[in-house]
């Protein structure tokens, strides 16, 4: 329970905010968020003199691998206290239900066979012996949709991404023939970090804040922000683990942290809290080799895991489709033109020739891989059909834009990028696979 409000002078300049929602009274995101070892806080020193009064920044907030279910270990306070007081709902991945492809859609608003990141890993034939890889920055990759920063940099509103998919590419530029990586041509965001898994949750949160501390003229509006431990965790141990479950409790400090902090400045935030996916328990039991059903030397296994994908050697293609399109235990594989429909899955020239997906049960989730486990292992994985229950993402939105104490039904990520538009005044998107029909409901107009 809240033990103080932020003193009057900041809750002033709060109600002073020159924007076109009105402001809850006592909203989580104006007052701090206690620490989540239950001591007491103190309330954060706020300058005697009448403090600037601040539009809302629109801060789009990633937990990597976050499950809906994760709320409910008793570890979240500060995540918890947000969905009680804000919206929430469960959030449908697009499939496949993969990192770099579900950030992209969350803020182009296409769907991965449309946007052009179909994976975690791929290749496209226009660049034969290319590999789009986690680390690729050549804006021939992601060129296909543009994300929100851009849009929002075009329409004169300052971004600042600390970390997102995407957030370092010149987006609509061309990378210089051996320019060692010089883009021409592109657009990032006004402030962007290049990824690094060791820069601190703490240290991600404080550079948000220090970019709050601006003056108005260079302050963003619109900022992202990522945090990967929890999908790391859930790789390592499985989503069940303990040590899961710590990883989860120090991301909600870290949410904590940024709470508090827009508080002590006085800043009021539209804050939407998104996670790619969901996370199953996997194990070297439930592994499918699939050198025993199709041979080696007949398809390229490119990606292996929840989904595999095989290119079949010159000249073996209907052996392979013999081999893969047979039933299997624990694993359906479609030629690419058959992917089923609700997947929105194998338009795009980057979608394999043979897709396989794995079980992803009551049981546990099988995997797929090239060979067969040499040694036992237990974890977690995502990248399964996008419908499973423990692909499930989380999704919380509260601030000033937002009505109170919502829970909203089950809805495809395709929303989230409309949504974002809304906050920043931009204008619907033409052609995008979702609207902000989800949240019209809970949003104050």
């Amino acid at each position: 329970m809240l033990r103080s409000a932020l003193p009057l002078a900041a809750l002033a300049a709060l109600g002073a905010c020159a924007y076109p929602y009105t402001p809850p009274a006592l909203s989580p995101l104006t007052q701090p968020a206690p620490p989540a070892s239950g001591a007491p806080y103190t309330t954060p020193a706020v300058a005697p003199a009448v403090q600037e009064a601040r539009a809302p920044v629109t801060i789009l907030l990633s937990i990597d691998g976050f499950r809906p279910d994760y709320l409910d270990r008793g570890v979240t306070p500060n995540l918890s206290r947000l969905a009680a007081s804000g919206v929430s709902a469960r959030m449908r991945p697009s499939f496949p239900s993969k990192t770099f492809p579900n950030h992209w859609t969350i803020v182009t608003g296409l769907r991965p066979d449309r946007h052009g990141i179909v994976a975690n890993s791929f290749i496209d034939p226009a660049r034969p012996g290319e590999t789009f890889t986690m680390a690729s920055d050549d804006p021939f990759w992601w060129n296909a949709a543009e994300p929100i920063w851009v849009i929002a940099e075009k329409a004169g509103i300052r971004t600042a991404t600390m970390f997102w998919p995407g957030a370092n590419v010149g987006w609509g530029g061309t990378r210089v023939a051996g320019g060692h990586g010089e883009v021409t041509g592109g657009t990032r965001p006004s402030d962007w970090q290049q990824f690094n898994q060791a820069v601190t949750g703490e240290q991600r949160v404080a550079a948000v804040l220090d970019w709050m501390r601006r003056p108005a003229a260079t302050r963003p509006r619109l900022v992202t922000l990522y945090f990967d431990a929890v999908d790391s965790a859930g790789h390592a141990y499985g989503p069940d683990d303990a040590r899961t479950t710590q990883a989860v409790a120090q991301v909600d400090q870290r949410v904590g942290d940024l709470v508090a902090g827009l508080a002590a400045l006085g800043q009021p935030a539209n804050l939407v809290i998104v996670a790619d996916h969901g996370m199953a328990a996997t194990s070297s039991t439930r592994a499918i080799a699939l050198d025993r059903i199709v041979p080696p030397a007949d398809a390229q296994v490119f990606e292996a895991g929840p989904t595999a994908s095989l290119y079949p050697a010159p000249g073996r293609e209907a052996a392979v489709a013999a081999a893969l399109l047979r039933p299997h235990p624990h694993m359906k594989c479609w030629a690419k033109a058959d992917v089923p429909a609700r997947l929105h899955y194998g338009a795009n020239v980057r979608v394999p020739p043979f897709l396989c997906l794995a079980d992803d049960g009551p049981g546990g989730a099988w995997t797929i891989e090239k060979t067969a486990p040499t040694r036992a292992r237990e974890g977690g994985s995502h990248g399964y059909d996008n419908d499973a229950p423990d692909m499930r993402a989380l999704f919380i939105a509260t601030g000033p834009a937002f009505v109170r104490g919502k829970r909203i039904g089950d809805f495809d990520n395709v929303a989230v990028a409309p949504l974002l538009r809304d906050l920043l005044g931009l204008p619907a998107g033409a052609g995008l696979d979702g609207d902000d029909r989800p949240f019209r409901g809970v949003l104050r107009r």
